[in-house]
């Protein structure tokens, strides 16, 4: 049986939430916004939903709105924030995901003028840099919380302190945190966060965007009075319905997997450092699942079709770039030799991962990596 080692990607689904988004199927089909018992029924379980992604990182209800999945919700924040403000700088992370980079890339051919925040060698946003960029007048600040590749995890209250000051809103990206850490609104001080749903077990096309209540944002999708105005469309109800009981779910499972997973993760390293492998960003705090490293002369797309065929699902970075050729972004911002980055692998571990699928992935790596290098020792 194959072996899932790509957690960051996506998620299975949890039969628990499985069970609990059944019944809007079939049973509970309704409409959310239809006036009748079978509509009122669908839109109380929507605002039981949006109770409970509140509750998972300590917002009010009314400040979460339901989109389709964090690249939605990134982009209804940096485009519809846009909409309202002057163009000025738009100063985003430089290890940002594309659902980030892209609309920013856009906003920069409409006026915006676009600045990144270097990152250190280890995948941190430098803060120097951060406060460098925020003296010169700013409309949007956008950094993530934790990267997807190498699992760091970054200083966003600092920096959504700078920006505060400088007038400027703030968002940050929280898919790849909410499940792994602590997440808390409040504590972040930023005026908008992404959430998603299929990265803590929860279904694919459910995902929200965080608002502080005096933000406004033009809606991307217009049409009718849905998600108080700012995105038209029937609601998911069954999507949103598993998304609410995955973050409850979430918020369980938090202090008792931690530990579990940094373990699992320690001897992984410990195996692969045996092996030579480079590990980005260990140097620094990451969440506890995820490992990023890369072998010297080997191509990490290789690498992952043969594992796969061994057995075991990992990743050459970020799925949502997975049909490029070039590098990882993040590793370039990171200063990585470019052919070291072409060999970059990712394991993301989850809460039912084995500690023996550590043990035979490391088997399974050193035989495909003696194999690789003979290859390689052959063509030269």
């Amino acid at each position: 049986m194959l072996a899932y080692l790509d957690h960051n990607a996506t998620t299975p689904l949890d039969e628990k939430v499985f069970e609990a988004m059944l019944p809007y199927f079939r049973q509970h089909f309704g409409n959310a916004s239809s006036r009748h018992e079978y509509g009122r029924n669908a839109r109380k379980a929507v605002e039981e939903a949006r109770e409970q992604v509140a509750n998972a990182v300590g917002a009010h209800p009314s400040q979460v709105i339901f989109t389709s999945g964090g690249t939605e919700a990134n982009n209804f924040m940096l485009k519809g924030a846009s909409a309202y403000l002057k163009p000025s700088q738009l100063v985003v992370g430089s290890v940002e995901h594309p659902s980030v980079m892209k609309p920013a890339q856009e906003l920069a051919c409409m006026g915006w003028s676009l600045r990144k925040i270097a990152s250190d060698g280890h995948g941190l946003l430098d803060l120097s840099d951060a406060e460098l960029a925020l003296q010169t007048p700013t409309g949007l600040v956008s950094t993530m919380l934790v990267n997807n590749e190498t699992g760091v995890i970054q200083n966003v209250s600092a920096i959504a302190e700078l920006a505060r000051k400088q007038g400027a809103w703030m968002h940050t990206d929280a898919v790849q945190a909410l499940g792994k850490i602590n997440v808390n609104f409040a504590s972040l001080n930023v005026h908008a966060m992404t959430l998603s749903a299929h990265k803590i077990y929860g279904p694919k096309g459910a995902a929200a965007l965080v608002v502080d209540k005096r933000l406004e944002l033009k809606p991307l999708i217009s049409g009718g009075g849905h998600e108080k105005g700012l995105r038209a469309g029937t609601e998911n109800v069954s999507a949103i319905v598993g998304f609410g009981v995955a973050c409850e779910l979430a918020q369980k499972r938090l202090a008792g997997s931690s530990g579990i997973l940094f373990a699992m993760r320690e001897k992984l390293e410990n195996g692969l450092a045996g092996l030579g492998a480079v590990i980005f960003g260990q140097a620094t705090n990451r969440v506890q699942n995820t490992s990023y490293f890369a072998f010297p002369g080997i191509d990490g797309e290789t690498l992952v079709m043969e594992l796969d065929r061994t057995g075991y699902a990992v990743a050459s970075g970020s799925a949502c770039s997975s049909g490029s050729t070039e590098p990882s972004s993040v590793l370039m911002a990171m200063q990585v030799e470019r052919d070291l980055a072409r060999g970059a692998l990712r394991v993301s571990l989850g809460k039912d991962t084995a500690d023996a699928q550590i043990d035979g992935f490391v088997v399974a790596l050193e035989t495909v990596l003696a194999r690789l290098r003979k290859l390689s020792a052959i063509a030269v």
